[in-house]
């Protein structure tokens, strides 16, 4: 096992807990801030109003199964890469590390594509078609959100494997960052630039983005593993 991480199997349960607890449940109650800003924005958008929060709501469910695969990747890696260094086997977390990425990359591209090529009939299916204007504004919404997918899925995988490399302060800073980004977007783009539905969800994306960004700055320098593409 390396030094940078001998802590982990040194150091007292309680301590570890506090430690990883805290900024594990930030990171969760954050990635929740998207979907809650984008409604206070709207909602305060004369020209949206509840149309656009109708809107805002169909297109929810669709980015919770994205975040449900996310969260099967990051995790189901977090795990493995956590019993792999426990047992000395550095090379075999790396290589789960490395699928990890390519898997995250293939799916949220395939469910991206999935969205994009059914977008009436998911919209529809979800109640988005209730009348003229909703579905207006959820076609726009959706399309945009749909677009950022890969950011969302990547930067929400990943942020389980961060902190099993031992740095949740970091996994909770890059998620944090995103939101903040989101929140300063949110209102000049729906506001000042008059963009709408287009603008909540240019400036999800863009918090998304960001948080991804961070995600692959970290990959490139992890502390413990360092991701290895598993060719077999």
């Amino acid at each position: 096992m390396e030094y940078s991480n001998q802590f982990l199997g040194t150091e007292r349960i309680e301590k570890l807990m506090k430690q990883y607890m805290v900024p594990c449940i930030i990171s969760l109650l954050v990635g929740a801030l998207y979907n809650i800003v984008d409604q206070i924005f709207i909602a305060n958008a004369s020209y949206l109003g509840s149309y656009g929060n109708a809107a805002n709501t169909v297109v929810f469910p669709l980015t919770v199964v994205a975040l449900a695969i996310a969260v099967m990747v990051g995790d189901g890696c977090c795990a493995f890469v956590s019993i792999s260094l426990g047992k000395g086997e550095n090379d075999t977390a790396k290589k789960s590390v490395g699928n990890s990425v390519v898997m995250i990359l293939i799916s949220s591209l395939v469910l991206t594509a999935i969205y994009l090529i059914f977008a009436q009939q998911i919209i529809a299916l979800f109640g988005g078609t209730v009348n003229e204007e909703t579905f207006r504004h959820s076609k726009e919404y959706f399309f945009y959100i749909t677009l950022g997918l890969p950011f969302y899925m990547f930067g929400q995988a990943m942020n389980p494997i961060i902190r099993a490399d031992g740095n949740p302060k970091f996994a909770m800073a890059s998620t944090l960052a995103g939101a903040i980004i989101n929140m300063i977007l949110d209102p000049v783009f729906i506001f000042i630039c008059k963009w709408g539905m287009m603008g909540a969800a240019v400036a999800t994306v863009a918090g998304q983005a960001v948080t991804a960004i961070l995600s692959i700055l970290y990959l490139l320098h992890m502390k413990i593993i360092k991701p290895v593409r598993r060719c077999e």
